[in-house]
């Protein structure tokens, strides 16, 4: 078991790499703590499989140092780093019953077999693996197979920290809640840290204690789930996460008020010296923006409504621009024409992306 920490490390797959564009990776400060249980979240080609294969040795990084406690592992092959690897494609031995596959990893170590026998039937259990256990793994589903695998990568109990990347990319939809809450109950139990590579915030959310949001190669958030949702730090932040993603409108702002296509909003915080940028803009949530009859707010124009299930969201223009609003329970929507009302709790500043601070306003919190 290991806290990892990443020093100034970066990666370009390209030779002499110059300028920021020519790395794959961007310089990464950070530590996981030993024991948590991390997030890697971003779309397609944003770094994270890049990180992930350099904490595993896999791919030793242009730039920076790894460290698991306080030892330098940036030099060692990943046999030497005592880290287990589940991958996006299940990694099993199918002329071995599933016990036999289970127990590789600590026959490999020479645990004594009474030890193995026992971690082997608490693994199976966790995974629902148990009537399967003296199955060959070619004779089992796509899915079945996948759960082997992760009951490889789990059945070690002295590992520095469990490696995974998109494990449940071939899992039936309707067994995938069901093994992220088995991972969090193995987590809970066995104190061991954990990475979760995914582009799917629905899994980053529910499994992990802090996600590390990715794009373009760089970080550019660690937070909660609670804290990515309420207090997007960057405007892929709050787009990428969320559904519908947080709405994000060209504005000026002048001190406590944004303008918007002409229209003043009072902002509960002030913004005295806005950086030079040529990009302001102003993001707030669906669930905080609420579609209103005409006359009592914003006016906008309603294209469409969504009936999503548990809510109707409300798809209108703006000034010429898209946003998306909550519609209350009470409020028929009869026309194309209504207004919208935000909730400035909720309301945040981006100067090129990044969100920025202000001071607040009447007693309101900064």
């Amino acid at each position: 078991m290991a806290r990892i920490t990443l020093d100034h490390l970066a990666h370009a797959y390209k030779p002499d790499p110059q300028t920021p564009k020519d790395y794959a990776l961007k310089e990464i400060n950070h530590v996981w703590r030993q024991g948590g249980a991390y997030a890697l979240l971003g779309p397609s080609g944003c770094g994270k499989t890049t990180l992930l294969n350099i904490i595993s040795g896999l791919v030793r990084p242009t730039r920076g140092r790894i460290l698991f406690d306080d030892r330098d592992v940036t030099d060692l092959p990943t046999e030497a780093r005592n880290i287990a690897q589940v991958f996006q494609f299940p990694v099993v031995y199918d002329t071995m019953s599933v016990r036999e596959n289970l127990a590789f990893p600590l026959k490999n170590r020479h645990v004594p077999r009474d030890r193995t026998a026992q971690r082997v039937e608490e693994i199976a259990r966790l995974l629902d693996l148990t009537r399967v256990l003296e199955r060959k793994a070619s004779n089992l589903t796509a899915d079945m197979k996948q759960k082997i695998s992760l009951g490889r990568g789990l059945v070690r109990p002295d590992v520095a920290a469990i490696l995974f990347d998109e494990p449940l990319t071939v899992i039936d939809p309707h067994l995938k809640w069901q093994l992220r809450s088995t991972l969090k109950e193995i987590h809970r139990a066995l104190d061991i840290t954990m990475i979760y590579v995914t582009h799917d915030q629905t899994e980053a959310l529910t499994f992990a204690d802090r996600v590390v949001v990715m794009h373009d190669g760089a970080v550019v958030q660690t937070g909660t789930p609670d804290e990515l949702f309420e207090r997007p730090a960057h405007t892929f932040v709050g787009h990428f996460i969320g559904s519908p993603g947080m709405n994000i409108l060209p504005c000026r702002v002048e001190g406590a008020t944004a303008f918007i296509g002409g229209k003043a909003i009072d902002l509960q915080r002030a913004y005295r010296a806005l950086p030079r940028t040529e990009r302001i803009e102003l993001g707030i949530r669906p669930e905080f923006v609420r579609l209103q009859p005409r006359g009592s707010g914003l006016p906008v124009k309603v294209r469409r409504i969504d009936d999503i299930g548990r809510a109707r969201i409300a798809r209108v223009e703006m000034n010429g621009r898209a946003l998306a609003a909550s519609v209350p329970d009470n409020i028929p929507v009869t026309c194309d024409e209504a207004s919208v009302a935000f909730d400035m709790r909720y309301v945040h500043i981006y100067a090129d992306g990044h969100l920025i601070s202000g001071e607040p306003v009447g007693g309101h919190a900064a």
